[in-house]
């Protein structure tokens, strides 16, 4: 009977191991496919085109320079290596300004032969309309098609999805944020969380210990929200204030409240890797002569590293994928930061404040999947350097 109930819990936990697998393959492969997706969609918003006049030879652009066309930044065609002629932007709801409802019918029938006549007229037009309504005109020309370019994505400086008749998915600004903020976060948090969990181990006597331990890992049960109130409500005017800022809300202001957030982790985790350190090597060192302090620092810790990167890195990943507090207190600016006093926006935020409202299947949802992609490299080579520095630690004893 005992044979055959080790046999059924053996059963049971292989084919449990083997489902939790093939559930993270699941969740991994559907996560790259949807970010795959985003370099198939076109430049141009699905079912639009952008149509020039036959005497213009521009014939491709990229979405920064129709962004900047339809902006006004760009004023004349010889800016893009075209003819010297200016710039004449033509939207679809422009059609009221030059004909009346007759003229363009009672449903909108006329409304193609139009724009293709005011195409016509104009030599400088670049006009973003529905391509039902030309494409029975073959006398128009009409930009290249071309799908969203991956160099464009991965290097691009500026995030503006929504933007028409061109989205712009340029990703640097939003790693760039959670790099800065994760970086600084773990800068304030690593000193105090050393020292405080050196007090705990060696220091401190069993009674405040055991009075001070259960506070601190009390403080990772705090909802992440509670973190985001009172950064918003204590740190982003303190540091207004201080730093004489137009407004508080900064990457420093997000730093300071994942410091906080990922202090319990590191000293819980430091902590019980110096408590495991064998007593006799302790002994041994102040029996050599070395005062408290050089066993600490000595023995100890070299002992405990592994356990004490361990906590150090579990500490980055609070910081690096913390959410609600982080879009609370950094400004939520999706801008290049050149300082961490600076507005800025992490990954993690993007995907919060903007999944809800991006279309299912859209390139916008899909550049959403991808910002998840690299914020699973980037967890991913954090866990790589763990291990690496574990490994060379073992290696050493």
């Amino acid at each position: 009977m005992k044979k055959w109930i080790d046999i059924i819990v053996n059963r049971i936990f292989t084919v449990s191991g083997f489902t939790t697998s093939a559930a993270i393959l699941l969740i991994i492969g559907f996560l790259f496919s949807e970010a795959a997706g985003l370099f198939y969609n076109p430049i141009i918003d699905k079912g639009y085109v952008l149509a020039l006049n036959q005497q213009n030879t521009v014939t491709e652009l990229s979405a920064k320079e129709i962004k900047d066309i339809f902006d006004e930044e760009i004023t004349n065609w010889k800016e893009l290596g075209g003819p010297d002629m200016p710039v004449k932007v033509f939207r679809l709801e422009d059609l009221d300004k030059y004909y009346s409802e007759e003229e363009l019918g009672p449903e909108y029938e006329y409304a193609g032969d139009k724009i293709a006549e005011q195409i016509y007229r104009n030599p400088g037009i670049i006009a973003f309309v529905p391509e039902v309504l030309i494409e029975h005109h073959s006398n128009l020309r009409v930009i290249d098609g071309k799908t969203i370019p991956v160099k464009d994505v991965l290097l691009g400086d500026e995030w503006f999805p929504t933007a028409t008749p061109s989205p712009i998915f340029g990703i640097l600004p939003l790693v760039s944020g959670t790099l800065w903020v994760s970086f600084f976060a773990i800068l304030i948090a690593l000193p105090f969380g050393m020292a405080v969990s050196i007090y705990l181990a060696e220091v401190a006597d069993d009674r405040k210990r055991r009075l001070l331990k259960p506070v601190i890992e009390l403080l990772n049960g705090i909802p992440s929200v509670v973190y985001g109130f009172f950064g918003l409500t204590v740190i982003v005017p303190f540091l207004q204030n201080v730093f004489n800022l137009p407004v508080g809300e900064s990457g420093l202001a997000g730093s300071i409240v994942l410091a906080i957030m990922a202090l319990p982790t590191i000293i819980t985790v430091a902590e019980d890797s110096m408590r495991s350190c064998p007593r006799a090597m302790r002994e041994a060192s102040l029996a050599l002569g070395a005062s408290q302090w050089q066993t600490i620092y000595k023995v100890v810790i070299p002992f405990s590293a592994s356990g004490i990167t361990s906590g150090i890195v579990l500490g980055i990943g609070r910081a690096i994928g913390e959410t609600m507090a982080v879009l609370m207190v950094t400004g939520n600016a999706a801008v290049m930061p050149s300082s961490i006093l600076e507005p800025l926006r992490t990954i993690p935020a993007t995907i919060a404040a903007e999944l809800g409202e991006a279309p299912a299947g859209g390139a916008h949802y899909q550049a959403l999947f991808l910002l998840g992609v690299i914020l699973f490299f980037i967890t991913l080579f954090t866990n790589a350097c763990v291990e690496f520095v574990s490994a060379r630690n073992k290696s050493k004893k």
